[in-house]
Order: structure tokens, then sequence, then C-alpha cells
């Protein structure tokens, strides 16, 4: 866990692969930042256990409804994924998605029903590479709602899985998810400045085929 930021209201840092991201059974990141912090470590948003990068969250219980608000309605947030295939240059896709918490799995649906919710997102391609007989793309996507596995799921069901992502159909072997969330904006819940951190993903596969867009940096932030 690498520390990106804190001060007495929130804390930034980068979620490793395969941490939970909230307290639960398991290493859990509230529970890393306890550690290398001391006090009170609340959840703000989410990244799926297998998903790496940045990440907030709240140091005072009393700003912590506050900081959830704000990073829900005003914050952004962009993702990096390698896919297999080759989604075009860019596009967006539209969705019904439900999650279904026993197999916690989620699908496209065609019709609304109970559980059922609507999904948006937006991608431009960075590149694409042909690794043997795998054509993988490393795509910038941005969420225009958050629902659970949404990205995993929308580009799965397009036959273009997350490379790794085994539950949603990936056959290209990989030691991690390559899903990370590469950048994070939001509202300082005390200051009302808005705050952005980037961070690359690591120079592991398949981030590795695209080195010159994806090997380890200092953080920046603004």
């Amino acid at each position: 866990m690498e520390l990106l930021y804190r001060d007495d209201a929130v804390a930034v840092c980068l979620k490793p692969f395969g941490v939970l991201s909230e307290d639960g059974g398991g290493e859990s990141m509230p529970a890393l930042l306890r550690e290398a912090c001391g006090g009170y470590i609340g959840a703000v948003h989410r990244l799926d256990r297998p998903a790496g990068g940045v990440m907030v969250y709240s140091r005072d219980p009393a700003l912590t409804g506050r900081l959830t608000q704000a990073f829900h309605e005003t914050g952004e947030k962009i993702y990096l994924a390698v896919v297999a295939g080759d989604p075009g240059d860019a596009g967006a896709y539209e969705d019904l998605l439900y999650h279904d918490p026993r197999s916690n799995k989620t699908f496209v649906v065609q019709r609304p029903r109970r559980g059922v919710r609507e999904a948006r997102l937006r991608f431009e391609k960075v590149q694409t590479v042909q690794q043997g007989t795998n054509t993988l793309s490393l795509v910038r996507v941005m969420l225009d709602t958050g629902r659970t596995h949404q990205i995993r799921t929308q580009f799965a069901s397009r036959q273009m899985p997350i490379v790794g992502d085994r539950r949603y159909g990936s056959r290209v072997p990989s030691d991690t998810l390559a899903l990370w969330s590469a950048q994070i904006s939001f509202l300082h819940p005390k200051e009302n400045r808005r705050m952005t951190f980037r961070h690359a993903p690591p120079d592991v596969f398949p981030f590795s085929c695209f080195s010159e867009y994806c090997c380890r940096h200092t953080a920046e932030a603004e």
C-alpha cells in the first residue's frame, strides 16, 4: 500500500491488486491505512478486490458523509483497462445490469425488473498490440454510473473481457486483473478545493505491453 497524500480530513493511496477496498474478511485498505496513519478511516467509494489503483478515504467521521456525497456528485474517476480484442477508437456503452449477490456476478439483461439498474460508460482506446495470438487493447474508461463490476461486465458482454478476469471469461493468462484506477478528482470536504491525483499502473503484464503509457512513476497531484 502506497500513501500518496494525507491530511486531517482525507487520505489518498494506491490500493494493491487483491486487497479489499472496505473492511471485511481478509486484508483490507482501511486496516492498512489505520496502521499507517492511525485513527479513523472511512470508506467513501469502492474498487473491486482484484483491481488496483488510486483511492480516497475519510480520516474524520464528521466529514465522511460530506465527502461521500461530494465524491458521488462531483467526483471524477478515470480507469485504465486492458481488454482482449479491439473496441475501436472510442465509444459509449449503455446497458441494463443485474448483480446477483449469491454468485457475486453482474449480468447484462434486456428488460427492467427488480434489481436492474442502468449503466453507462465512455471509453477511448490508447493503443492496440498483438501478443502472440492475442489482440490486446489499452482503454481509458470514464464511468457515468458506478455499478458493481460495471466495466468488467460491459466489456465482457461484447466479447472483450478484461485480461485476467476469469470470472467474466478472460482466456488470456495473467496474475492480475488488468483494471487500474488511474485518476481521481474530488472536492476536499474542509477546504472546498478540487484535488486531482494520478498514478500509472505498475509495469507488470499486461500493462507492460504498453510501456509508453504504463510504467510506475511518481504520482501526480493538483
